[in-house]
């Protein structure tokens, strides 16, 4: 299993457009092979910053969404809302 965190920046006018953006897709992330879970976060000192946290069963089904024209759609206009440019990491469990 592989965690993804995405750290997306905002610009302020934009946020409710993010907001859109992920209330109208996130049903179809959750329903691609492999997806097993999907939120959202928001930092509670900059409302301009979210986090996207995804477990996917492998590292290929989180390739195969990235691949997607489905997710080039969506990132080409989510990108465009952003103040800086967006952070990844892929993570896997250590220790609990």
């Amino acid at each position: 299993m592989i965690t993804r965190i995405v750290k997306l920046h905002f610009k302020k006018e934009n946020i409710s457009s993010f907001e859109r953006i992920f209330q109208e897709t996130r049903e179809v992330i959750r329903n691609f092979d492999g997806c097993l879970l999907l939120e959202l976060y928001q930092d509670t000192s900059d409302p301009s910053i979210f986090f996207t946290y995804s477990r996917w069963d492998t590292e290929e089904d989180l390739e195969a969404y990235r691949k997607s024209d489905f997710f080039k759609e969506v990132w080409a206009t989510t990108k465009m809302l952003f103040q800086q440019k967006a952070e990844a990491w892929s993570v896997q469990h250590v220790h609990k």
